[in-house]
């Protein structure tokens, strides 16, 4: 199984690859014992959105060699337009389900993101690759890193981050660090690293390490998980869902519906 075995469903101009969770990562641990890399982006209503306004973002998808709907209205709108994608496959789920296929294989997994470490707590990166390692037989940790907020914008905080990802040779990196700024990050890595993976998994390092709770699974089955984002998290995310996404997502289906 390959990549290149999908034709990929098209949803407002950007393609995605009509595969289960289960086949992605049969797909990357193939792919690593094939000696081959490659970028997993994982879009939701708000990432695609922003393709349509913002070519940086459109030079990230068509830089992903596995693009997958993380949001039930692009599973919806793909049923509508009667090309149906078989799932959602989140980056949250990814990061575990990932992690325990690699374990099989004794693979090893860098995790980027999470929260500083403050009063003798370790950072999130630490506890969460910690999970990780605990919950997925044989899975081995490379290293984890939680950068200091701005480190892009230090020319030698960025190329000492770089070195130290790039030298410990993972196998897959996970990087949530938060959309657009990850997959930048995953830009520069991939260029020194080409047989590695990449997933760019927002919030997902949080959720692992247990700083945030993720929404039930029945709010992530029915396409409510947005709902319990925005009441964990207010301030940050009302504008966003309720200004831009929420009116996107109705027009996006609308127009899947008349085709």
């Amino acid at each position: 199984m390959s990549v290149e075995a999908f034709d990929r469903v098209r949803l407002d101009g950007t393609g995605f690859d009509p595969v289960t969770e289960g086949e992605v990562v049969a797909l990357v641990r193939e792919a690593i014992s094939a000696g081959r890399g490659g970028r997993i982006l994982t879009p939701n209503i708000d990432i695609l959105r922003q393709s349509r306004e913002d070519a940086e973002v459109r030079t990230y998808l068509d830089d992903a060699d596995l693009v997958v709907a993380d949001g039930m209205p692009l599973v919806w709108a793909s049923r509508l337009s009667g090309t149906p994608l078989p799932e959602r496959v989140a980056g949250s789920s990814l990061i575990w389900s990932l992690s325990r296929g690699l374990g099989h294989d004794n693979r090893s997994v860098f995790v980027v993101g999470g929260t500083p470490a403050a009063d003798g707590v370790k950072d999130g990166a630490t506890r969460a690759a910690d999970r990780l390692a605990a919950a997925c037989a044989g899975l081995r940790i490379a290293g984890t890193l939680c950068p200091d907020y701005g480190f892009e914008r230090d020319v030698q905080a960025y190329a000492d981050f770089c070195a130290k990802v790039a030298g410990a040779e993972p196998d897959l990196v996970f990087v949530g660090l938060g959309f657009p700024k990850q997959e930048a990050v995953i830009t520069r890595l991939r260029a020194a690293m080409p047989r590695a993976w990449f997933v760019g998994c927002g919030a997902a390092v949080n959720f692992v390490a247990g700083d945030i709770e993720r929404a039930p699974r029945w709010m992530q089955r029915t396409g409510l998980e947005w709902a319990h984002r925005l009441g964990t998290e207010p301030r940050r995310l009302a504008g966003r869902y309720l200004k831009h996404d929420a009116p996107y997502a109705l027009r996006l289906l609308a127009q899947a519906r008349r085709r």
